[in-house]
């Protein structure tokens, strides 16, 4: 089970005192009916901003238009304090209700620059505070932690140890984020030191599990139930049954690992109790896997004691429990998006049907769990492209409002120096707006080559030809291509191996090999369609049409079959398991375009695609097998020993080829 750890940092997102007391619908409801009897213009534009920040979880299209309303009452009286509160609602709904963080850090950067004009020190930290919680969402670590030093040196010269407390918390929360947990132990304990001489439980109760589960996180057992159980105790005095709930889960999970599955199911089964209670979606979904996985455990355990307690050594009822529970938090799961958990959860669901026999359902549920892997690789792709096309958008949006800022300062000094200077003024003038005009076209060259940058990672991820009218046009069309050749590969018996190996070495292995597949076939001019779990898929004769397409793939197959055969005898050599690699190929007609609207990716569709995953299933380890639309247009080039017909899938009998290694010409 994952461990659930407190970001503290989000207690202090959006906390308002002018709405501690009330929440949500009713919040909202008393504010519109405020704002319809105040009388004074101020009042009015405080309860905009209120409204804004309350609809940030509701309705954050809502929190937005009214925190602008607020934002252009506010400035029209010159109230900058308002100015500050409704900057911060707007990136608040940005950034935490649509996940817009460009837009989010815009807001967030303004509300603070208004702070330090102002002078408001408090709110001044709270901008900064937010900004590091974006760049935590962004996994932008150094920078998360540059915003929480500078919101912790404010509350420090403050004297605001509330708040002190808090920031040391998070900083240390994020150097576990990063998994150098000696750092995140040290920023966490003073944070605690600072919470306990205020008295404040709450803070104190989140430190203590959040500490458990670093001690977890470093194998350190005994202490990790230490302070859970001290954490656990705490959260009941308080009364806190969502602390108390994770606390039970995590507690669960550590029990689990020692073995203690009776105890661990006891934690769980509380835990489940209380999420169902308080309708914690996320924390039904991850008890139930928990109570899952623990089953499995049982099953798997090398001592058959736990089964003969449990189950009076009944494998097949261990089983029954560990799907029910699993399919249980596959269906929450699916309903809230957390794709992540997904991932295991389909793992785990196919290793159960697999030990019960059920192999049509293991294989099901692993195809699951490689598509959901892949979408993540391809989430994670995506996000690094919006990260650096969104650092484009704001630094050329911070660079335009310092521009337009320097020139209204411009402005007004060649107001003042006219007034009493006359000539002598305008002279400084000239001379400032000249020095200006060269700074602009220094930060024009610092931006044209964030932009430059920026469309190297679109080339990254998309062909070239595609980007550019992407670019162009906003948008790019699906195109039919009427001869494609598609290879299909992946590796013999990856399920066996990646059982015996560990987690680092397996993706270490498939980052080398894929790594080489991709310089072969950029050699080749083909294109880099995806990969799945282990499968690797190209196609040749696209974006761009050409005649050479079976052919220049089929060389490229032969490079990687030579790859793999000697990466074989290296690893042999080391006394290392190898993979051993199948090819399939197959031509013929496909559409290629972009999926999605936010976050691109190039594929490719048409039963051209599913024939060569055909080839790649009736394939040998170290052979290439291509279909006989291929075999037409190779057969000149290489030589290829026919196979016969052949059971496919779906597809009846079809004539399939070996490539052989030695080329005719």
């Amino acid at each position: 089970m994952k461990p659930l750890l407190l970001l503290t940092c989000f207690l202090s997102l959006v906390t308002q005192t002018a709405f501690a007391q009330k929440r949500g619908q009713a919040r909202i409801d008393s504010l519109l009916l405020d704002i319809e009897t105040t009388k004074t213009d101020t009042h009015q534009a405080k309860v905009l901003i209120d409204l804004s920040f309350t609809y940030n979880s509701i309705d954050p299209d809502k929190g937005i238009s009214y925190g602008h309303q607020g934002l252009t009452m506010a400035e029209k009286l010159n109230w900058k304090a308002g100015v500050v509160d409704a900057h911060r609602a707007i990136g608040v709904n940005h950034g935490f209700g649509k996940s817009e963080y460009s837009e989010s850090l815009a807001a967030f950067s303004k509300s603070l620059a208004t702070a330090v004009e102002i002078g408001d020190q408090a709110d001044a930290a709270k901008a900064l505070n937010n900004m590091g919680v974006v760049y935590w969402y962004l996994s932008d670590f150094p920078k998360a932690i540059e915003h929480y030093y500078k919101a912790l040196q404010i509350h420090e010269k403050m004297g605001n140890k509330v708040e002190m407390a808090n920031s040391l918390s998070n900083i240390g929360l994020v150097y576990n984020s990063q998994e150098d947990y000696p750092k995140a132990l040290e920023y966490i304990l003073k944070g605690n030191e600072l919470d306990e001489e205020l008295g404040n439980k709450t803070g104190i109760a989140s430190n203590l599990g959040n500490i458990g589960q670093i001690y977890a996180a470093m194998d350190n057992l005994p202490k990790a139930l230490e302070y859970d159980s001290s954490a656990l105790a705490l959260y009941t005095e308080l009364g806190d049954k969502n602390g108390i709930a994770r606390n039970l889960g995590n507690m669960g999970g550590i029990y689990a690992e020692q073995g203690l599955y009776t105890k661990s199911l006891d934690h769980y089964t509380h835990a489940l109790a209380i999420s169902k209670e308080l309708g914690l979606q996320i924390g039904i979904a991850t008890n139930l896997g928990a109570i899952g996985g623990t089953y499995l455990k049982v099953v798997k355990e090398k001592n058959p004691k736990a089964l003969l307690t449990m189950f009076n050594g009944n494998k097949s009822s261990a089983l029954a429990q560990a799907q029910v529970y699993t399919d249980s938090a596959i269906v929450i799961s699916k309903e809230i998006g957390d794709i992540h958990s997904l991932i295991k959860l389909y793992e785990r669901q196919s290793e159960i049907q697999s030990l019960s026999g059920n192999y049509p359902g293991a294989l099901e549920n692993y195809k699951l769990y490689a598509i959901s892997k892949d979408s993540v690789f391809n989430m994670e792709k995506d996000k690094k492209l919006t990260e650096a096309t969104m650092q484009y958008e704001f630094d050329k949006k911070e660079a335009k409002a310092r521009a337009e800022q320097e020139q209204k300062d411009i402005r007004q000094r060649a107001i003042r120096y006219s007034t009493l200077a006359g000539l002598i003024g305008a002279l400084i003038f000239a001379g400032v707006v000249y020095r200006q005009r060269i700074k602009i076209g220094q930060e024009k060259k610092i931006s044209d080559a964030e932009k430059r940058r920026s469309d190297e990672l679109l080339l990254n991820i998309l062909p070239e030809e595609v980007a550019e009218e992407l670019k162009t046009t906003g948008s790019a069309k699906a195109k039919a291509f009427t001869m494609v050749t598609v290879m299909l590969t992946d590796f013999k018996d990856f399920t066996t191996i990646s059982e015996k190996i560990s987690a680092e070495l397996l993706v270490a292995e498939i980052h080398h090999c894929f790594s080489a597949f991709d310089r072969i076939i950029q050699k080749y001019k083909i294109e880099k369609i995806k990969t799945i779990g282990d499968a690797y898929l190209c196609a040749s004769g696209l974006p761009v049409s050409n005649y050479s397409h079976a052919t220049e793939i089929v060389r490229a197959a032969l490079e990687m079959r030579d790859f793999m055969h000697r990466r074989k005898m290296e690893k042999e050599a080391l006394g290392e398991m190898p993979f051993e690699i199948r090819i399939g190929i197959h031509t013929g007609p496909v559409v290629a375009g972009i999926v999605g609207v936010k976050k691109y990716a190039y594929d490719i569709w048409g039963d051209t695609v599913n024939l060569a995953a055909r080839m790649e299933q009736n394939s040998e380890a170290g052979k290439i097998n291509i279909s006989e639309n291929t075999y037409e247009l190779v057969k000149d080039k290489f030589d290829c020993t026919y196979r016969g017909k052949i059971e496919a899938k779906h597809k009846g009998m079809v004539n399939m080829y070996f490539v052989e290694p030695e080329h005719i010409s």
